[in-house]
């Protein structure tokens, strides 16, 4: 009934880190070229060779050596959040993969975080919070290396608290909302986000950030898969294959930004995708702890289905857990089979497969990973191949079930004007389940916009910032790089100005240019970038305030206003100059008039890769 569906919750943010993919426009290459990105474990997290050994059950050793990993764990750009390096040290490397990545989100979504605060103020009761944080996360096993040192009589002190991983977010946004980290085990992203959309539901805050982060920093996770039989033997992750004997633990880190729908709309934020219904339960006791119920699987989608308020035959993807397990992925197909059951006879209209199959089982950061996937199908109207299943397991009968196990790469077309709809499930070791169903969003008035056609041919004024000036040159030189890319044209303008404009912070090291064509703009970039000569109308200020006399002369109030009728006559350069001299301009006055630009995503921040671990400072340490 209409009186159990929640709000629809839009996504207008995402970013995250896969193995093989350092952000997602590399993922969807790799998802759509059927890439495999298991690797050994790499050189510099352990020396696996002490710990394998291809026998099953062999006490203190394991048989898998395989998993995918994100490169760089142990790289952070301390100073940017304000952080000391000594601090930065003994941080759980989840929390600042989380933290950065939390940044990039807010970028992709075209919000500082003052601008991202005021929005979801002026939606919430004046007692709620602005923006809540809620990030799934399982393991904490940096700490075991200040434990082994300290064991050995020279204490090393590595804390451990997955709740700074939420927390440390909010004090970065300045964020009065709820701030969780969720371990529900392999759930623990999903189960995030559900807690996510119930907050903003209840206005309990009027933005929400969730994801999840998992990473493998220690061999101990590697020793309790394979003393409990559950690593795959072979480092293939087989989702609903023949063979399948077990997962291959996956790293990686996401998020998405989440608004109620009409918020969003009425904010012009650009809409990736929009999150019907959510829901969660427990399995209660089974033939083990570890055991799935698939009634509990099936309610717990049929509960998603009814909040969403959706017909399951419009369904066109499922986005499964599927671990790869003799056991789970049969149990897991029993489960929707008899959730479809009670809606539809009809057979092989559904597309499946798991992102497990391409990078591993992310445990806590499996469902963000899976929604991250389910988004970019829908940008790009393609499904993507699911692998190592080239024969089914024989336990499943897909020929007799509403899904088709999707092993190549194939349209996904809207039917009709209807927009496409997916759903998402993570089920936790001990029992936790989560469903999400999500649907790409089709814009009402698509193509009746008049904001390009208004501002086409104009001059307009770019504008990037960074921590410092080697920072800032990367930042050019990674914008122009995406600009070159065929998507991009002069049309692309106003957006790129106006995104960059009021949805990045404004740091100390300064670069901005007035221009009315795209290769201008690219050269501009170059030149920053490589440090060589400027054009006309380009300015730079590699650090440090050069606007004091200026300031001498015009308030503030009298400077903003100024500067709208710079921009407003046509004569952007002293705009551009001003602001780089260090002089704050609220970019938001200069679009008050007529249509607004559009919001589009270009590329975050380019942190510091600097080395941070907790060995720094101390002693020449022996290996352990």
């Amino acid at each position: 009934s209409n009186a159990e569906q929640g709000m629809a919750i839009a996504i207008v943010g995402m970013a995250g880190r896969y193995p093989g993919a350092p952000d997602l426009d590399t993922f969807w290459e790799n998802l759509l070229a059927g890439r495999d990105s298991i690797t050994e474990i790499p050189a510099g997290r352990w020396d696996h060779s002490r710990y394998y050994d291809a026998r099953r059950g062999v006490p203190g050793r394991t048989y898998s050596k395989w998993g995918g990993f994100l490169d760089g764990i142990d790289e952070f750009d301390p100073l940017f959040f304000g952080i000391s390096p000594k601090a930065a040290s003994t941080m759980d490397p989840q929390e600042r993969l989380f933290l950065q990545c939390a940044h990039t989100t807010l970028e992709d979504a075209g919000y500082s975080r003052g601008a991202l605060r005021a929005a979801a103020r002026a939606r919430v009761a004046e007692d709620a919070g602005d923006i809540g944080v809620f990030a799934g996360a399982m393991y904490s096993e940096y700490q075991l290396y200040g434990a082994e040192y300290s064991v050995r009589g020279e204490p090393v002190v590595v804390p451990g608290s997955l709740a700074s991983i939420a927390n440390r977010v909010s004090y970065f946004l300045d964020a009065s909302g709820p701030s969780v980290t969720v371990d529900t085990m392999c759930a623990s992203a999903l189960s995030a986000i559900h807690l996510a959309c119930a907050a903003l539901q209840r206005g309990e805050c009027g933005v929400a950030l969730a994801g999840g982060v998992n990473l493998s920093v220690h061999p101990g996770k590697y020793l309790m898969i394979g003393e409990g039989q559950f690593a795959s033997s072979d480092g293939r992750c087989r989702s609903f294959g023949e063979g399948g004997d077990g997962y291959v633990p996956g790293e990686g880190v996401g998020a998405v930004l989440l608004r109620p729908l009409a918020d969003a709309v009425a904010d012009g934020d650009r809409i990736l995708g929009v999150i019907r219904g959510t829901a969660v339960n427990h399995g209660g006791h089974t033939h083990g702890f570890t055991v799935p119920n698939p009634l509990a699987q099936a309610a717990v989608i049929r509960s998603a289905w009814r909040r969403a308020g959706v017909d399951p035959r419009d369904i066109g993807c499922i986005e499964a857990h599927g671990t790869g397990t003799s056991l789970g992925d049969p149990i897991e197909i029993a489960g929707l089979n008899a959730a479809f059951a009670e809606f539809t006879d009809a057979r092989n209209f559904c597309a499946i497969g798991s992102a497990k199959s391409n990078i591993g089982h992310l445990e806590s950061a499996a469902g963000i990973a899976g929604l991250a996937k389910l988004l970019l199908q829908m940008r790009h109207g393609t499904l993507v191949p699911s692998l190592h299943a080239e024969r089914v397991n024989p336990d499943i009968d897909f020929a007799d079930s509403p899904f088709v196990l999707q092993r190549e790469a194939a349209p996904w077309p809207r039917t009709g004007t209807r927009p496409r709809l997916g759903g998402l499930s993570s089920f936790g070791a001990g029992g936790s389940n989560a469903h999400v169903v999500v649907e790409d969003y089709v814009e009402e008035h698509a193509g009746k916009d008049l904001a390009p056609e208004a501002h086409r041919g104009e001059t307009v004024v770019v504008v990037l910032s960074a921590f410092d000036e080697e920072r800032l040159r990367e930042s050019a030189g990674r914008l122009r790089d995406a600009l070159r890319k065929e998507r991009w044209s002069s049309a692309d303008l106003p957006d790129i100005a106006y995104t960059l404009q009021v949805g990045r912070e404004a740091m100390t090291a300064r670069f901005a240019v007035a221009v009315s064509t795209l290769p201008a703009l690219v050269d501009a970039l170059d030149a920053c970038a490589l440090g060589s000569g400027l054009p006309a109308g380009a300015y730079f200020n590699p650090g440090g305030d050069r606007g004091g006399a200026v300031k001498d002369f015009l308030t503030d109030e009298d400077f903003q206003e100024t500067a709208v009728r710079w921009a407003r006559r046509g004569k952007p350069a002293p705009l551009a100059e001003a602001w780089t001299s260090g002089l704050a301009v609220d970019w938001a006055r200069l679009h008050t008039e007529g249509p607004k630009p559009r919001k589009v995503a270009l590329p975050g921040y380019p942190f510091a890769r600097e080395r941070y671990w907790y060995t720094d400072g101390l002693p020449e340490l022996q290996e352990i």
